[in-house]
C-alpha cells in the first residue's frame, strides 16, 4: 500500500496566487510624526462646540488632520486607496471650511445691533444665526425717542411690543411721582410684556419719558410670538432676559423711592405704595404669627407678595 501525497492534498495558496505580500511580522518603528499630526487634529476636530463656531473649528481641524494622512498615505506607494479616500476627504472638509466661513462672513449687523448681541445675547450663547432671526424679527429697524417725548402714557397706551433701549436714558413715573431710570440695553416695557398672555390686551400703568435723545428697537407682539412657536430656544432666551430685567428694576426699587410729596413707592409692598412717609413708619407692616401652643406671639414676619 502506497502513503498518501500530502502535498498533493495540501490546499494553501501559495504567495504568488495572492495579490499582496503577507505581514511577516508587526512594524516596530513608528509611523512617522505626519501620521500621528493628523489624528491629533482629527481628535481636536470632534472636540469643537456647537454653533456656527464650532463647525468652523471641527471643518478646520478635520482639514488639517485629512491633508497630514494624504502625506503619510502619498510617502507609501503601497497605501494607493487610503492616499485617495484621504483625498477625498480633505477636498470635502476644505469645500465645508468654505462654506461656512461665507455663511460667517454674510452675517453682519449695524453696530447697534452689534453692541446689543455683545452686551446681552453674546454671554448667553445666542451664535450669530440664531441673533439674525431675532434682527429680522423686528425688521432691523432702530427707533428714535426725542428729549421729554413720552414712550408711554400712563393709562393711554397699549402693550403691542417689546422693546430695548439702545441709549439714552427714559424715566419712568406713576401719577406724577419718579420710581426709577431705564439705562441702555434695559427693556422698556418688561413688565408689561410679562404681565399678558399672547392673547390679553393691556395699558400702561406708568409713564416713560425720554430724559435724553434715545434710541430703542421694538418687536411686535405677533411677529415675536410667531418666532418663539418656531424657534422655542430664543422663546427661552428671551423668557430668562425679560425676567431678569425685572428682577433688576425691583432690585432698583428696594431703596425705596420719595416723592415731592412726600409719598413713598416701594413695588415689594403696593398696598402701601402711596402712603406719605410718616404714615408708613407709623403702620405696622408686619404680621404677627401665633406661636404654637397658644403662647405668646412669635417674631414678626414680613409681608411679601
Amino acid at each position: 500500500m502506497e502513503p498518501p501525497d500530502f502535498e498533493s492534498l495540501n490546499f494553501t495558496l501559495p504567495q504568488a496566487a495572492l495579490g499582496h505580500p503577507l505581514c511577516e511580522a508587526w512594524s516596530g518603528g513608528s509611523e512617522g510624526s505626519v501620521f500621528h499630526l493628523g489624528h491629533i487634529f482629527l481628535f481636536l476636530g470632534f472636540m469643537g462646540g456647537s454653533g456656527i463656531y464650532g463647525l468652523l473649528h471641527l471643518f478646520t481641524c478635520l482639514t488639517l488632520g485629512f491633508f497630514c494622512c494624504c502625506l503619510w498615505a502619498w510617502s507609501d506607494p503601497c497605501s494607493t486607496d487610503s492616499f485617495l479616500w484621504t483625498l477625498a476627504l480633505f477636498a470635502a472638509s476644505s469645500a465645508q471650511v468654505l462654506h461656512v466661513a461665507y455663511r460667517l462672513r454674510g452675517i453682519s449687523f449695524e453696530r447697534d445691533f452689534q453692541e446689543l448681541y455683545t452686551c446681552v445675547f453674546k454671554k448667553l450663547g445666542v451664535s450669530l444665526t440664531q441673533f439674525k432671526k431675532i434682527v429680522s424679527c423686528c425688521d432691523g429697524q432702530v427707533h428714535s425717542l426725542e428729549e421729554a417725548h413720552c414712550f408711554a402714557v400712563e393709562g393711554k397706551t397699549a402693550i403691542e411690543k417689546l422693546s430695548v433701549l439702545l441709549s439714552g436714558r427714559v424715566r419712568v413715573t406713576v401719577n406724577g411721582e419718579f420710581l426709577h431710570y431705564i439705562y441702555p440695553f434695559q427693556f422698556l416695557d418688561s413688565p408689561e410684556w410679562d404681565s399678558l398672555r399672547p392673547s390679553e390686551e393691556g395699558v400702561f400703568q406708568v409713564t416713560l419719558c425720554a430724559d435724553n435723545p434715545c434710541r430703542y428697537i421694538a418687536w411686535r407682539r405677533k411677529k415675536l410670538y410667531l418666532l418663539f412657536a418656531k424657534h422655542r430656544y430664543i422663546a427661552r432666551i428671551f423668557a430668562l432676559i425679560v425676567r431678569n430685567d425685572i428682577a433688576e428694576k425691583l432690585y432698583s426699587l428696594n431703596d425705596k423711592a420719595f416723592g415731592s410729596s412726600g409719598q413713598r413707592y416701594d413695588i415689594r409692598l403696593p398696598s402701601y405704595c402711596h402712603m406719605s412717609a410718616p404714615e408708613v413708619e407709623k403702620t405696622d407692616i408686619f404680621l404677627q404669627v401665633p406661636a404654637q401652643g397658644g403662647g405668646e406671639p412669635s417674631k414678626h414676619v414680613p409681608l411679601s407678595g
